[in-house]
């Protein structure tokens, strides 16, 4: 999980693809520049800035992120290779060869944020497993995160610290008092 918010981020190619990779980086509050000749309709609603030209050496400069979903392979290795060159973390859609970083699923609740990756070999089973714990993991759960952040900011503010505590009981505790049912593990699963 990196820290994305108002980073530069470009993006090349503007498919399909292309734009469901870029509404996750907005989701993470990155600043994102997509460079590709020809563009999704769906980009014009979202806030970005297209260059509607082909990739061109010297494009990465700037960055701080990279991905590169053109179905190009000649584009998208010349991508990979610039970015490498210059020491940022890239992603080229379906090709797991050309990523120094992999996009897992992805399930946000409020300040939570799960993700699930199968390493780039099954994108379809982390998708999967996002949903199911989507299923598990309501919007509950983001307000029980805001309880446990009021108990550990007045637990700071005493000049305590908050890592030599067992928050299990705590949760367990504040999940009581919502009424909230605690993740259960399936049939045989390890709880």
């Amino acid at each position: 999980m990196l820290e994305l918010a108002d980073r530069p981020v470009l993006v090349v190619g503007a498919g399909a693809v292309a734009l469901r990779k870029t509404g996750q980086l907005l989701a993470c509050g990155a600043r994102v520049t997509v460079v590709a000749p020809e563009v999704h309709p769906g980009f014009a609603e979202l806030p970005v800035t297209v260059e509607r030209r082909a990739f061109a050496p010297g494009d990465t400069t700037g960055y701080r992120l990279v991905l590169t979903a053109t179905g190009d392979r000649a584009v998208d290795q010349a991508v990979f290779d610039e970015a490498e060159a210059a020491g940022l973390w890239v992603n080229s859609a379906d090709d797991p060869a050309r990523c120094s970083f992999i996009l897992p699923a992805v399930l946000r609740q409020g300040p939570i944020t799960v993700s699930v990756s199968t390493a780039g070999v099954s994108p379809a089973l982390a998708s999967w497993l996002r949903a199911e714990l989507g299923a598990l993991i309501g919007p509950e759960f983001a307000d029980l995160a805001a309880d446990l952040a009021a108990e550990r900011a007045a637990i700071r503010a005493t000049g305590a610290s908050t890592e030599d505590i067992d928050w299990r009981p705590i949760i367990e505790e504040k999940l009581r008092e919502r009424a909230i049912s605690p993740l259960a593990p399936r049939d045989g699963a390890p709880s």
